[in-house]
């Protein structure tokens, strides 16, 4: 049952309803004030108010006993009700704070999606194994932006580049990219210069992406540009696409390990292409499942270093 109709429940009126339960449950006002731990006069100008605000008496006072009116009799179990509820959401306040449940809502870029968005969520989940994670794949990191900033996510994984204003941003880390040619392909130099790739028909994500940008930068260091030969937005076809000998790519560090253990020849440069990685959130306070994974992230940073 809810509370009669009208009638608002804010936090003195929770206290004013759990004394009204408390004088029927110990059958009297002497025998509750002494069970809540407040005067009579107390308890009796708590019970007035209410009374006064649900416009009529609620208790028959006689003078050895206490009985309900008919309105104080309907009044037990919406009041009753309210104080379930009220004892509910703190309880799930409780655990949600606690991180014994809860949601994290994270947004990452999709090249990070093989490093370093698996060690960080598996080092999370671990830490927080009741936490459930929602993860957006954003096209850009404008379009990461945004979500963060409309709450669509908490966080954000981006590239420190491309880092939006009006959002907080921690940073994170480097990710070192290297070259990857197919399977077959002759040794390049290792380390080998940008420059070095200017010839060679490359797979490419479409410009503005944060690995295109960095690539084109270095080549542009030189007065040079990259020969296109496929441009795709689908990442995950970027590595079938090198082992079946369509062109070389530029790919983090941690999928061209996984290039080489398939065939690829693989090769860093000098000096290093690096991309920054940073943490993005909205100001104010972070959620707890968010500030966890903010503390977590941090450690794996420093381990990182």
């Amino acid at each position: 049952m809810a509370a009669p109709a009208g009638y608002r429940v804010s936090a003195l009126d929770i206290r004013r309803l759990s004394l009204f339960l408390a004088v029927v449950e110990h059958d009297g006002f002497t025998r509750a004030a002494t069970a809540v731990h407040i005067s009579q006069p107390a308890l009796s100008q708590a019970i007035a108010e209410l009374e006064s605000e649900l416009g009529g008496p609620l208790f028959h006072r006689l003078s050895r006993a206490v009985t309900l009116t008919e309105a104080g009799a309907a009044l037990v179990g919406p009041a009753r009700a309210v104080l379930r509820e009220i004892d509910a959401a703190r309880q799930v306040t409780a655990e949600v704070n606690k991180l014994s449940r809860g949601r994290l809502d994270l947004s990452a870029l999709p090249t990070l999606s093989t490093d370093p968005l698996p060690a960080l969520l598996g080092a999370y989940r671990q830490a927080y194994p009741a936490v459930t994670v929602h993860i957006a794949s954003p096209g850009d990191p404008d379009e990461l932006a945004e979500q963060v900033r409309t709450g669509a996510a908490e966080v954000g994984v981006t590239d420190a580049s491309r880092a939006a204003d009006g959002l907080v941003t921690v940073p994170f880390r480097g990710q070192q990219l290297v070259a990857v040619f197919p399977p077959g392909s002759a040794a390049p130099a290792d380390p080998l210069r940008p420059g070095a790739l200017a010839g060679i028909p490359l797979i490419l994500t479409p410009p503005g992406s944060s690995g295109r940008r960095l690539l084109e930068a270095a080549l542009g260091l030189e007065g040079l540009r990259p020969l296109v030969a496929i441009e795709t937005s689908q990442r995950e076809a970027i590595l079938p696409l090198v082992l079946a000998g369509a062109g070389a790519a530029v790919m983090p560090e941690a999928i061209a390990v996984l290039a080489a253990a398939q065939g690829a020849v693989t090769a860093g440069f000098d000096p290093p292409l690096m991309r920054e990685l940073v943490i993005v959130h909205r100001p104010g306070s972070p959620t707890p499942a968010a500030a966890a994974f903010l503390a977590v992230a941090a450690r794996l940073a420093t381990r990182h270093r």
